[in-house]
């Protein structure tokens, strides 16, 4: 089985190109849609974080505006939290290979925002990089609710650059020029992928 992770800087189009793999029939594990999952309604890590995060759970789930006050701009509280949500997003990653191992797919992929940044692409086989203009990546995310140039900037700190992200690349798939585009690159992608020599998990 092939693993690629796929990963980009913030609003560079990762979730059109997600949904993308999905179209074409690839497995993808989400972890941004885990972490969802994992503080919302009855989440697995709802318990711990109220634990370290006195107040921030509302109706059994994580309110998220506040957990995000909690951490933003504090490395402390971050990595706190990071130590809570990583293991329990890992043991879901690693539920997923061993199921679709199982189940005998030939490419899967692994949705990682800081997939570079944490290590995870280690896990894989090769390394798909989404990108876009940087006008175009600022457009988008200042268009999100309660996004600001302090955030963005905040956010980009933590994140390696785009530049040395498809430096380290195996695939980049430039999101700029429409969905189409996205989905012609990430299609060729797709078969390239189907084409290379499986490998168990872990790949290496």
């Amino acid at each position: 089985m092939v693993i690629l992770g796929l990963t980009g800087s913030i609003a560079m189009g990762k979730s059109t190109a997600a949904a993308a793999f999905r179209r074409l029939g690839v497995p993808v594990h989400d972890s941004d849609a885990e972490i969802h999952a994992l503080l919302g309604p009855r989440g697995t890590a709802v318990a711990a974080v109220e634990v370290a995060f006195p107040g921030v759970v509302k109706n059994g789930a994580v309110d998220r505006l506040a957990l995000g006050a909690r951490v933003f701009g504090d490395p402390t509280a971050l990595r706190r939290l990071e130590r809570i949500l990583h293991p329990l997003v890992s043991a879901s990653r690693a539920k997923f290979l061993r199921k679709n191992t199982m189940r005998g797919r030939r490419v899967v992929v692994l949705d990682i925002p800081l997939l570079y940044e944490v290590g995870a692409d280690k896990l894989c086989d090769a390394v798909v990089v989404v990108t876009a203009p940087k006008f175009l990546q600022r457009l988008r995310v200042l268009r999100r609710p309660g996004m600001s140039e302090e955030r963005l900037a905040a956010i980009l700190a933590r994140q390696m650059p785009d530049g040395e992200k498809r430096r380290r690349a195996d695939f980049v798939v430039s999101t700029g020029l429409g969905r189409a585009a996205s989905l012609r690159h990430i299609r060729i992608v797709v078969k390239v992928a189907n084409m290379m020599s499986g490998c168990h998990w872990p790949p290496r």
